[in-house]
């Protein structure tokens, strides 16, 4: 864990919302377990399996124009025939097939319980690529289904999950008994 007086003199160079994000997240969860002069990361802080804010503003229009900079990631297996729909749900959902992990980046925990939430139904057919646009814009923008903001709808696995894939090329060993 970073001390307060290094995490302090850290966000205080930095822009003001990441800075806002970093004392909100901060009187949440405490101090970070990783601190550098862009960059503070949470470890299994809460739900999280990770919680990463940067010093960065990602312009992101949907729904509305605002800025992204609050990864949080979760051990998720995403079928690899539903990339596509969460790519075309939320480009700040993002995927890690080999490490077992889906993240969502915005600028609130709310907003990315909620974007995982909308993720986690796509998954499972529960909502259309449309539907789940249009469910979250609604929740953001009229401040409709708290129940999806306020935390995850599904159970979150506290195992990995990742897929290391299927090697195509033989290993030394494998070469030499080949021989």
């Amino acid at each position: 864990m970073v001390d307060k007086a290094t995490v302090e003199q850290i966000i205080t160079g930095w822009k003001p919302t990441p800075q806002e994000v970093a004392r909100t997240v901060i009187a949440k969860y405490g101090m970070p377990q990783e601190a550098t002069a862009e960059r503070l990361v949470w470890h299994n802080n809460g739900p999280w399996k990770r919680t990463e804010l940067v010093n960065e503003e990602i312009p992101h229009s949907f729904p509305k124009q605002h800025p992204d900079m609050l990864k949080q990631t979760i051990s998720y297996q995403v079928p690899t025939d539903k990339f596509d729909d969460l790519a075309e749900y939320d480009g700040s959902v993002i995927v890690e097939r080999t490490k077992g992990e889906i993240s969502a980046r915005c600028d609130k925990e709310e907003a990315n319980f909620l974007a995982l939430n909308l993720a986690d139904d796509i998954v499972k057919g529960k909502k259309s690529v449309k539907d789940a646009r249009k469910f979250y814009a609604e929740s953001v923008l009229e401040m409709k289904n708290p129940e999806y903001m306020k935390g995850f709808l599904f159970q979150v696995s506290n195992t990995e999950l990742g897929d290391a894939d299927k090697a195509v090329m033989m290993n030394n060993k494998e070469m030499k008994k080949n021989k």
